[in-house]
């Protein structure tokens, strides 16, 4: 049996070590002290515009060339995060890329999509479809590409696999070096490789993730892949997992989100995207209302990129049109 430390080593797709910052100004404002909280600053990572995606994909492109792979295949929605950075680390790889998106053409704002254009991916809408049927477009995809005499690697959904997910037990070996006095890392958890990567290598009382709406199962999920790591996994019901920030399910704006949008920047300048890193603050902040995450100890952000999402996300666009028109005023 093949284990995710066998195979190539992973291509060098990103600039590491990612900078670790202090938030004094929000953690105080949140009423934690103001060396508490910090931010793992992942969507500086480089290549595509930055995001947690790039750590997983030099580990699948690795093994992609090593398969002699013309071609890179993945799904997503489409804001998809792992999409466009697919297309970059193709772009930069010299592989042509197809993303299988969920939904039809013409019905998404370009956000992300734009950037998929920029870096010459094909996209092929997969129409309104759940997660298996948009897999087995994939599958189709690649199948017609292999008769066209190509060669095609599909990458998983998220670029979550044990494979991928041994992005992030690196990333959580930097956290140990920037921060050995560590508690808790919070995470945002759309298809759970960035969670299991740093259960693997910080154990699972250290890790918060921020259920986002993205899996019906997250903490199947993320065990599945842990096991895939190491073999072992802890039971699903020991990992920290807030699951009270989906609201009405993924892409779904929701109050806490444009608060957390909102003090994030405001107190930091710092922007985060409605769906992912967005529900993550908001979870954080959740966390420390509730006792979760407390004074004198040191807090990390997991920040995971996707600020291409917010400007193809309507409601936020909307929200924020609104709030600047309430601020503006005329000479």
């Amino acid at each position: 049996m093949t284990s995710a430390s066998d195979g190539p080593q992973p291509v060098p797709l990103g600039t590491w070590p990612t900078p670790l910052e202090p938030l004094p100004r929000l953690a105080r404002h949140l009423g934690l002290g103001a060396d508490d909280l910090w931010i793992k600053r992942d969507d500086l990572t480089g290549t595509g515009g930055g995001g947690n995606k790039i750590r997983k994909l030099e580990w699948l492109c690795a093994a992609a060339l090593a398969e002699g792979a013309t071609h890179l295949v993945t799904t997503g929605a489409p804001q998809s995060n792992h999409a466009r950075l697919t297309a970059a680390a193709g772009a930069r790889l010299g592989l042509r890329t197809v993303l299988v998106l969920a939904g039809t053409p013409g019905g998404a704002a370009p956000g992300n999509l734009a950037l998929d254009a920029l870096f010459d991916a094909t996209v092929v809408w997969a129409g309104d479809v759940r997660a298996e049927a948009l897999a087995a477009a994939a599958a189709d995809v690649a199948a017609g590409l292999r008769a066209e005499g190509a060669v095609p690697a599909l990458i998983p959904f998220g670029g979550s696999s044990a494979l991928g997910a041994r992005g992030y037990t690196a990333c959580a070996q930097e956290l140990l070096t920037q921060a050995p006095d560590l508690d808790t890392v919070v995470v945002a958890v759309g298809s759970g490789g960035t969670m299991a990567g740093l259960v693997h290598t910080l154990g699972a009382d250290r890790v918060l993730g921020v259920h986002c709406g993205a899996v019906t199962d997250p903490a199947g999920v993320v065990t599945a892949l842990l096991s895939g790591l190491s073999g072992t996994a802890p039971a699903p019901e020991r990992l920290r997992l807030r699951l009270d920030q989906v609201g009405e399910g993924y892409g779904a704006l929701t109050e806490p989100v444009v608060a957390a949008l909102n003090r994030t920047a405001r107190t930091e300048g710092i922007v985060l995207d409605p769906v992912y890193t967005g529900r993550a603050m908001a979870g954080l902040i959740a966390a420390v209302e509730d006792g979760h995450i407390t004074r004198g100890r040191r807090t990390v952000f997991l920040h995971t990129g996707g600020l291409p999402g917010l400007f193809g996300h309507r409601a936020a666009l909307e929200e924020a049109a609104s709030d600047l028109a309430t601020r503006s005023r005329s000479l």
